[in-house]
């Protein structure tokens, strides 16, 4: 296992359009999943242990997001014939089990990880209402354990600031987690 982390935030780029399968059985895109002072797009899988010591937190975050009118998809992008806990099927048992609020799509060639320069899991993009980039940091302290409960929520503040004022924070720490698991390129 690879732990990488995430380069830093691109202010201002726009959102790269997406059309995936939820494990709802609806097809999502950015249009679909937007709330009204933007959208955060985030890379998980269920075999991660950087993803496992966050889950709860990221429904909790991403709930209270949505109050802000801060809607989030989530995307799963790692080659399951390589990872079988991150298979389709896996992927509904962990959005049930967990009660995800957000639709947990599948990127079955791995081309929208790729258009969005996504290195880890997990990776967070934070929009604006424009849908232009404004935060690539962590949730918060946690890596593989979950940090302490009164450590500061960096992605909801972010995203909270971003709902507000449009502009995210200045100074974001990276996201660190486990390497997308790229298929073997075919010669």
């Amino acid at each position: 296992m690879v732990s990488l982390e995430t380069p830093v935030c691109e202010f201002d780029q726009p959102i790269v359009g997406f059309s995936l399968p939820g494990v709802d059985g609806k097809v999502w895109t950015p249009e679909l999943a937007r709330g009204e002072n933007g959208l955060l797009v985030m890379f998980i899988c269920n075999h991660c242990p950087y993803v496992k010591s966050i889950r709860e937190r990221i429904v909790r975050d991403t709930k209270e997001l949505m109050t802000l009118g801060v809607n989030t998809v989530a995307i799963m992008s790692n080659d399951p014939a390589e990872y079988e806990e991150d298979s389709f099927e896996n992927m509904q048992a962990i959005a049930a089990e967990y009660g995800f609020p957000f639709p947990y799509l599948i990127d079955e060639t791995q081309g929208i990880a790729k258009a969005y320069g996504a290195v880890c899991t997990p990776d967070f993009f934070g929009y604006n209402k424009s849908m232009e980039l404004q935060y690539r940091g962590r949730l918060d302290e946690s890596r593989k354990e979950t940090a302490a409960d009164d450590v500061r929520r960096d992605l909801f503040e972010a995203m909270k600031q971003v709902a507000q004022t449009g502009r995210g924070p200045e100074q974001q720490i990276p996201s660190m987690g486990c390497s997308i698991k790229w298929k073997a390129e075919v010669a």
